[in-house]
């Protein structure tokens, strides 16, 4: 069956549970999805649930689409996503963007938990992501362009909305939530960078290192969503200190953040 007619169906079944569509669609990313529980008249529905809906086998990815209400806006959240390191294609690790697009969801908020390249972004910093690198060494757009998705080549040039990025910093001003902005750049996984990739990330222009996001903002851009970026910083990139890299770690910083990290989202999300 084609992509697209997997995403039909799967997009049918959502308006099935909940006719409204969302003013806004919420990716959450390792150990992230608590934000979910702050929706108010929430439907879940778990990925299992939804027709050709991947399923993540990572821990800290709930794997559940809660659809409900937040500061007077309709919010999809999506607790959880899956990685071009889980052995997917490309196609497959963005079937959920492509799902929000067909919605009818205009905007977007894609969020992760990064490496720390920059020495400035220590853990438990969220960083607003003004652009990224895509060295995954493929594109989600690869082969035959689904023109009813979007054009064959998308212009790239503004792929984190400068307008959200603004309101992104005025939520943290109004709230004292010290935040950052940087380039994250999107490597394959699911080993950890070496301290020689490190530096020459950091020499290539990169703040921030993690193994998602870049492949769902482009095909977001691909049908015309304007997006926002978030990445919560668990770690230092290998090398920054002198210690070894533990998930354990990322998903405790998270964890630490999500106070902060629930109450900026809520705060973009009014003012959308």
């Amino acid at each position: 069956m084609p992509v697209f007619d997997r995403i039909e169906q799967s997009v049918l079944e959502i308006r099935r549970r909940t006719p409204d569509v969302p003013d806004v669609a919420v990716v959450l990313g390792s150990g992230l999805g608590d934000f979910a529980g702050r929706l108010e008249n929430a439907v879940s529905i778990p990925y299992g649930e939804l027709p050709h809906w991947p399923a993540s086998e990572v821990i800290g990815h709930e794997g559940r689409l809660v659809l409900g209400t937040l500061a007077g806006k309709r919010v999809a959240a999506l607790s959880g996503r899956v990685h071009y390191y889980e052995g997917h294609d490309l196609q497959t690790v963005t079937f959920a963007a492509r799902v929000v697009g067909r919605l009818g969801i205009r905007t977007l908020i894609l969020t992760n938990a990064a490496g720390g390249i920059n020495v400035k972004l220590t853990p438990g910093t969220l960083m607003i992501i003004d652009d990224h690198i895509n060295l995954m060494g493929s594109n989600p757009l690869v082969g035959p362009n689904e023109d009813r998705f979007g054009p064959r080549f998308p212009d790239m040039s503004e792929v984190y909305s400068k307008r959200l990025r603004t309101i992104a910093d005025e939520v943290a001003a109004s709230q004292g939530v010290a935040i950052g902005h940087g380039i994250y750049v999107a490597l394959h996984g699911p080993s950890y960078e070496t301290p020689a990739e490190i530096r020459f990330l950091r020499t290539i222009g990169a703040d921030a290192v993690g193994m998602s996001t870049a492949p769902e903002a482009i095909v977001a851009r691909h049908m015309g969503l304007e997006v926002l970026g978030v990445s919560c910083i668990t770690n230092a990139a290998a090398g920054v200190l002198p210690q070894p890299l533990d998930h354990d770690e990322v998903m405790e910083v998270a964890r630490r953040v999500r106070g902060a990290f629930g109450r900026l989202l809520e705060g973009i999300i009014a003012r959308l």
